[in-house]
């Protein structure tokens, strides 16, 4: 009797979904391996195909690190905008933008370091999607100063792109180390430092606050009070004795 043949079931995923699968993987591979050390053939092991596969939907390893940061900005930008829906007044936009970038770099160090490090100095950099993306990123910040020059609260004839490259300039130096891998900051300090730094910096009229003064701080005050009280209370306490005695003797 003739044996029929098996045909093996090969599970085809639509395009979209495969070019997802490979894209998640590659993205872990390159946050575990970095660039340099990530290999086609484990991103496409990780995302069960074959290494072949991968080159019908992307041209190169560079192609498919492109695409994952271009994927990466759009999640951020997204979370930007969904966010800063919800802050109003200038120095709050402003504090929220380089919170929420310290935070991005803090959360990826690594997708940070690829962007620096592999597409920055590339010869092909302003050609790539990543630079228009983040072009895109930066164009937020320029829009807040923007709009609070326009309504008289920051001073006119500044260079938007100056002021821009200020911000994200200080950012990257300031939080450098940490990409490294050496040390830690806060978003929430830097945050509130650089803020502040900025709109002192532009503002027509800053506003001037007074430090508020921490709970060891206050204790010390009342205590430098109550001994000058005490040295105060001395003399005004023999200055009412002699006089008792004065009136006692005429």
């Amino acid at each position: 009797m003739k044996k029929l043949a098996v045909r093996r079931q090969v599970s085809r995923l639509p395009r979209e979904l495969r070019i997802a699968e490979l894209m998640t993987a590659a993205r872990a591979v390159f946050k575990e391996k970095g660039y340099a050390d990530a290999l086609t053939s484990e991103i496409a092991e990780r995302a069960g195909v074959v290494e072949g596969t991968i080159y019908r939907y992307f041209d190169n390893k560079r192609d498919l690190l492109i695409k994952v940061l271009e994927q990466w900005y759009v999640e951020i930008i997204s979370d930007y905008e969904k966010q800063l829906k919800h802050v109003s007044g200038t120095w709050n936009r402003l504090r929220f933008m380089v919170w929420h970038h310290l935070s991005v770099l803090h959360l990826e160090p690594v997708l940070c370091r690829l962007v620096l490090l592999e597409m920055r100095p590339a010869p092909d950099y302003r050609q790539t999607i990543v630079f228009d993306m983040n072009r895109e990123y930066t164009l937020r910040t320029i829009e807040i100063i923007e709009a609070a020059v326009a309504s008289g609260e920051f001073r006119s004839g500044l260079s938007l792109a100056l002021v821009r490259d200020m911000i994200y300039g200080a950012i990257e130096h300031h939080t450098w180390a940490y990409l490294r891998g050496e040390g830690d900051f806060s978003a929430d300090q830097v945050a509130d430092s650089l803020a502040d730094m900025v709109y002192r910096a532009l503002a027509t009229h800053p506003r001037v606050e007074a430090p508020v003064p921490d709970a060891h701080q206050l204790t010390q005050a009342i205590e430098r009070l109550e001994k000058i009280a005490d040295r105060l209370e001395v003399p005004a306490a023999l200055a009412t004795k002699r006089s008792g005695l004065a009136k006692a003797r005429s």
